[in-house]
């Protein structure tokens, strides 16, 4: 026997766990702490809350526009390449940030290089990885792992970035998680696949008609409509909630001092990591479509309580963890449907698709908080439309049915 002959078929389970978490880590921790530089930035160049809002907004729009495209690439040559180069986009957008000084490089670096460098270094690509890798029985619990290593690095980031921002201001604390995103270039190298010839045999559909299947399937419509509430409420909250909690410094002293925004901040992590975690566990027993529903409504009541009831730190700090216990756990639930019903052939395009979705909610949530805050003075019309997506959330997800697609295959 040839030794290329016992060179494995597959990367170990072990392997994707460990360095598919790094990734995730990285990327998804790095970017959640932009929040924190909200307004140290917009002080500093006396810009508009709108113009660090439009930045946000624009990378969430570019990583949701351009993720199936870049899923669809990975999908047909492999991860590898894809990783890298987002990775080194990563690091150059951050560098970008610290050196501009006037609005439109500052968009072009945080919203456009960065918002690509996500399309290859997140969720989707990852958990392409994984749908091929992993067997079905294993799939959504490798999924929640993974989501909980995201989760486990928004937690830790949150304070290291408040460290750097304290200790070096903001321009060299970019500069500094600039190296660290550059570590994500090694680690892609650990995911390269060895059967990615092979997964890309399991059948003969083309792009196209995955696509076309996908966008005529009515479950598939319903989970996009879902999604873009989680990308709306998520990345309002984790752009805005800073701000919201400085603004009410006046009336709630304790509120508004940055150690409380800083720390609710990393609990949304920390509970993030029981949430993903948790999700993968029961997407395995119960059916998906109801724990997304039971997300969206728990979300609801919770940002209502929130915001209707007086505040104060421990609420603020309750209102973080229930969060962060419901943050990213639409992840693995939504992208383990996407493969119940399609398959994993084209699961990180497909899974690319809803994801866009969601970032437009993401658009949303970020740029019309800000534009409705300088607009009125206040988050609160944002909190209210959070409360009421929600609502819709649940509504449309009850309806999805999780059935694999039965395929014709021609003779």
């Amino acid at each position: 026997m040839r030794s290329r002959d016992l060179a494995p078929n597959i990367l170990s389970l072990k392997a994707l766990l460990i360095f598919g978490g790094l990734m995730v880590t990285l990327s998804m921790g790095i970017r959640h702490g932009f929040g924190l530089f909200n307004l140290p930035i917009t002080s500093a160049n006396d810009w508009g809350r709108e113009t660090f809002a439009l930045t946000i907004a624009l990378q969430n729009l570019t990583w949701g526009a351009i993720q199936p495209i870049t899923g669809a690439l990975a999908d047909r040559f492999g991860a590898l390449k894809i990783m890298i180069v987002g990775g080194a986009l990563y690091a150059l957008g951050l560098a970008g940030m610290a050196l501009s000084t006037d609005t439109i490089n500052f968009l072009l670096a945080g919203g456009l290089l960065i918002g690509l460098a996500q399309t290859a270094t997140t969720y989707s690509v990852v958990y392409g990885i994984l749908g091929r890798n992993v067997p079905p029985e294993k799939r959504v619990w490798a999924m929640g792992i993974t989501a909980a290593a995201g989760s486990f690095g928004q937690f830790l980031m949150i304070p290291v970035e408040q460290g750097l921002l304290s200790s070096f201001g903001a321009n060299d604390a970019l500069l500094i998680l600039a190296l660290m995103a550059s570590l994500m270039i090694p680690i892609a190298f650990m995911l390269r696949e060895p059967n990615l010839l092979r997964a890309n045999q399991g059948s003969d559909q083309t792009i196209q008609q995955a696509l076309k299947e996908a966008i005529g399937n009515p479950n598939f419509r319903l989970l996009t409509l879902g999604y873009f509430v989680c990308g709306f409420q998520v990345v309002f909250i984790a752009v805005h909630l800073a701000p919201y909690l400085k603004d009410l410094s006046k009336s709630y002293p304790d509120v508004g001092a940055p150690t409380v925004a800083t720390t609710a901040l990393a609990l949304i992590g920390l509970f993030n990591i029981f949430g993903t975690y948790s999700a993968g566990i029961l997407g395995q027993r119960f059916q998906k479509r109801y724990l997304l529903s039971g997300i969206y409504i728990i979300r609801s009541v919770v940002i209502m309580a929130f915001v209707w009831l007086p505040i104060s730190t421990a609420s603020t700090y309750i209102f973080a963890s229930i969060m962060g216990f419901l943050w990213l756990s639409t992840i693995p639930l939504t992208n383990a449907i996407v493969a119940q019903i399609f398959g994993v052939k084209y699961l990180t395009m497909l899974s690319g698709l809803v994801f866009f979705s969601h970032q437009l909610g993401s658009f949303c949530g970020a740029y019309f908080g800000g534009y409705i805050f300088d607009s009125t003075g206040s988050y609160m019309l944002v909190w209210n439309i959070a409360i009421a997506l929600g609502v819709f959330a649940f509504l449309v997800n009850l309806p999805i049915k999780e059935r694999a697609i039965h395929r014709v295959v021609a003779t």
